[in-house]
């Protein structure tokens, strides 16, 4: 029980802390609508599942103790955050405000937006490996060790739909109009300003 109780408390404060998938869901919830955000959610919540496989079958272990490895993954990261941000920064399409109508925007794009985000996050690495390797047990039965998994995907998901919602609100979306050119380079600056701090955070050693 102990063990549940721990992980489940590291799951909620790590996936309520602000980073990149926290910075992208607002991007695409206020630019593009409730589902588009939703649908970056859902892309969070199965990126998640990729660093909870590659731990459990163990090459965790190895990212833990390669910093060559865990360095490409934060370059490759930060790298896409950057190049998100930039195309935020230079929006020049002017906001729609149709509750009915999404505009011409890709689902399958906005899905790949969140995943990608989760997936290249280093932070969500060290969640995922440090909950893995610190708090379960090796004697954790797999099947459990994979419940833990889902339990943290869910969380993601159901979390930032939560934060979808919210910045999709035609009351909020109304007001962002008149500062939309201000609002697209914050959150473009912020995206751009979490890659840059990723590529010259301090490299593990």
């Amino acid at each position: 029980m102990n063990e549940l109780i721990a992980v489940a408390l590291i799951t909620l404060l790590a996936t309520i802390s602000p980073g990149p998938d926290f910075a992208m869901v607002t991007r695409n919830s206020y630019l593009y609508g409730r589902k588009p955000g939703v649908l970056a959610a859902l892309g969070i919540g199965l990126g998640v599942q990729v660093h909870v496989l590659y731990t459990i079958f163990g090459v965790g272990l190895i990212i833990a103790h390669s910093a060559l490895l865990f360095n490409c993954i934060k370059i490759v990261g930060a790298i896409y955050l950057i190049y998100i941000g930039w195309k935020t920064f230079m929006n020049k399409a002017k906001l729609v405000i149709d509750l009915q109508s999404q505009g011409k925007v890709s689902g399958f794009n906005m899905f790949c937006n969140g995943f990608l985000t989760n997936a290249l996050n280093p932070k969500t690495t060290l969640f995922v490996v440090s909950t893995y390797t610190q708090v379960v047990h090796a004697e954790t039965p797999m099947i459990v060790q994979f419940a833990y998994g889902l339990f943290m995907s869910i969380t993601h998901f159901l979390w930032f739909s939560l934060v979808a919602t919210f910045f999709s609100q035609y009351a909020f979306r109304s007001r962002v109009v008149d500062y939309q050119s201000v609002v697209d380079k914050v959150i473009g600056s912020v995206l751009m300003g979490l890659g840059v701090s990723l590529a010259l955070a301090n490299m593990v050693r």
